[in-house]
């Protein structure tokens, strides 16, 4: 098969998905997941923001709207570890400078030493910011969302497809590190 005939479109709906990141169908399909992520990443974000300043008035980003909910759950304290392998990320300053402003803003505190062990947990206006959340989105977007036909189960379909996929890209982050260190 020639290169030609390997990425011409069999219908016109993937035709005008073709561009350098997607040439042939199965690309289509992983760039059009990517890009939905994406744009589902920044819906998200602005939604955890309007929603956090709706109950607080504060200003807060999606990731430090996430982190306090993150410290919240279960009710119990967590390292700075435990929030990096819970959130799948790896920039221990953003996160410190997210966790100070978070502390400023009287939301959690940090508790512990560096010798005993450092703790972040929810404040008593932190849980209650955290359950006011709760109720505004149980009212607001789960009732959208459960209007919505077939959302749970697609949620569902979803949530195994994106922790496939989160496997796949760790997997190939770890072998195109490579590439570039053999230099």
């Amino acid at each position: 098969m020639t290169e030609k005939s390997r990425i011409t479109p069999k219908n016109s709906a993937t035709a005008e998905h073709r561009w350098h990141l997607a040439r042939d169908d199965f690309s289509v399909e992983i760039t059009d997941l990517e890009y939905a992520v994406m744009r589902l990443d920044q819906s998200f974000s602005r939604w955890q923001s309007e929603c956090m300043a709706a109950v607080t008035g504060a200003a807060l980003s999606g990731q430090e709207n996430a982190l306090m909910h993150v410290i919240y759950m279960h009710e119990r304290p967590k390292t700075v570890r435990d929030l990096l392998h819970m959130t799948n990320r790896q920039d221990v300053a953003n996160m410190q400078y997210e966790l100070r402003k978070l502390i400023k803003s009287g939301l959690i505190e940090k508790n512990g030493t560096a010798r005993t062990g450092v703790y972040y947990s929810t404040t008593s206006e932190g849980a209650r910011v955290c359950e006011d959340y709760a109720a505004l989105r149980r009212s607001v977007l789960l009732k959208m969302a459960e209007a919505t036909s077939g959302i749970q189960s697609a949620a569902a379909a979803a949530t195994a497809c994106l922790e496939q996929m989160e496997r796949v890209y760790e997997t190939a982050t770890r072998e195109v590190a490579t590439f570039h260190r053999r230099r």
